[in-house]
């Protein structure tokens, strides 16, 4: 019972995580954690769904969230991406454009880096 309910908090702590990086994108998408939760983060959802293999690889991804980095890891297999691979590039873009200060930056990867299963 205790190991259900600590992966139950990673996932809702991973999910507060993408809601803070990706939460004010105009261009929003779909994100499906690789226990299967789902999470619409963004304005104007997008018909697009990135789904993480492992937590492993949520973490690797997410302190640095750009374009690059999660196209680097599609192309490895470490995520999926469900929909059309123009629109998601277009979302992709935004990524970019995420603008956090030093101060969220921090205190977002040692969130990142203390999420645990």
């Amino acid at each position: 019972m205790a190991a259900t309910i600590t992966a139950k908090g990673c996932t809702d702590r991973a999910a507060g995580i993408l809601r803070d990086i990706f939460g004010a994108m105009d261009d929003g998408l779909t994100f499906r954690l690789w226990d299967g939760t789902e999470l619409r983060v963004g304005r104007n959802i997008q018909p697009i769904i990135i789904a993480f293999s492992s937590l492993s690889v949520f973490k690797r991804l997410l302190f640095k969230p750009t374009a690059y980095n999660f196209g680097e890891a599609y192309i490895e297999s470490e995520i999926d991406l469900e929909g059309d691979l123009f629109d998601a590039m277009n979302v992709a873009n935004s990524f970019d454009e995420v603008n956090l200060s030093l101060w969220q930056r921090l205190r977002l990867g040692l969130r990142i880096w203390m999420l645990s299963e």
